[in-house]
């Protein structure tokens, strides 16, 4: 019998990289299927564009680097940062802001740090923070979950928007988009609204928006699946969310009027995303289990606070990337200590 043996200290051979990535893809298949059933076909329709820009944006990269095509190609790495992007992108956006997105997270974000393993930063979310800054309207277009039963909107008139814009230049199509919840909690805070007052809306779900609960809940399903699998640890996930409880329950016990509840903090915007499939991240997040821990609750206090004092609704992005910057720091002060060390 023939065993698979590394060299000294004969460790356990490490997962090859397609094999993390069909779990995660795998993973995040509740969470696509939730999507389609909420918003309708444009998830589909942005992945294949994403699929297809990414990839030819790594050949591209590739070639002029001197590097092999097949390897990178093949790995599934463009596949699971493209679902990531187009998970955060309304399903309507126009093809040209997606190819935009690619360009960044694949050119920018990952092959001009040196390529796959050696990026800094996480490229999904680089190509969401520059959408997000650069077509800022077109980012708030997001579908109205109960407009798609009314509006029967189907494949053609989907793909139709997508490749020509249609949200962008049809004042006729604006009763198909509505604010998330996000959005109107924040403006309806600002004009001194009380938190039940906002929640009355009809976007309003359960937990947080209508559709939106059974995203999150799917989030969470695929989540869980790849901390039974191995594939993440517990310490990032279980740090951004026991964080947003520590921080959100207290006021929200103090004053309910006044701030939301830890609940719709965790299942609205892309917080969970972030906690179970970006900040889990092995390259751009934290390498040890201390720095996991210190890197799940800077994501989390920087989603909060960008959400109640920032320029934008959800922040998970930006606070994603902005401790990305800090990695190497806390990775060189949360080292475990060496074997035989004294003193």
């Amino acid at each position: 019998m023939r065993f698979t043996v590394q060299g000294a200290p004969h460790q356990p051979s490490a997962p090859q990289v397609s094999t993390l990535m069909t779990k995660v893809l795998i993973a995040l298949i509740p969470a696509v299927l939730a999507h389609l059933w909420v918003f309708g076909s444009g998830l589909l329709i942005q992945l294949v564009l994403a699929c297809f820009f990414g990839l030819g944006f790594e050949a591209l990269t590739l070639k002029y680097r001197g590097r092999r095509l097949k390897p990178f190609l093949s790995d599934g790495s463009v596949v699971v940062t493209a679902l990531l992007f187009v998970l955060c992108l309304p399903p309507l956006t126009p093809w040209w802001i997606t190819a935009t997105g690619m360009l960044f997270a694949v050119v920018v974000a990952k092959h001009l740090f040196g390529g796959l393993g050696y990026n800094m930063f996480n490229p999904a979310m680089v190509g969401v923070a520059v959408v997000v800054i650069a077509f800022p309207v077109e980012f708030s277009q997001w579908l109205a979950p109960g407009a798609l039963t009314e509006s029967a909107m189907g494949f053609p008139e989907t793909l139709a928007a997508i490749t020509q814009g249609g949200l962008a230049t049809d004042p006729a199509w604006d009763a198909l988009t509505a604010p998330t919840v996000l959005d109107l909690m924040r403006a309806g805070l600002q004009d001194q609204m009380l938190v039940p007052e906002i929640t009355d809306q009809a976007p309003f779900g359960t937990l947080s928006g209508q559709g939106w609960d059974l995203i999150n809940l799917a989030l969470l399903l695929g989540g869980l699946w790849l901390l039974w699998q191995g594939v993440i640890s517990w310490h990032v996930p279980v740090a951004v969310a026991a964080t947003t409880i520590f921080l959100a329950l207290p006021l929200w016990l103090i004053s309910p009027d006044l701030h939301p509840s830890p609940l719709f903090q965790l299942f609205s915007g892309g917080l969970l995303l972030g906690a179970f499939f970006i900040a889990t991240d092995p390259v751009s997040g934290s390498a040890t289990f201390r720095g996991k821990i210190l890197f799940g609750i800077g994501v989390a206090v920087l989603t909060l606070a960008i959400r109640r004092w920032g320029g934008f609704p959800d922040g998970v992005a930006f606070a994603v990337l902005l401790m990305n910057m800090w990695v190497p720091l806390i990775d060189r002060y949360t080292r475990p200590r060496v074997y035989g060390h004294s003193g």
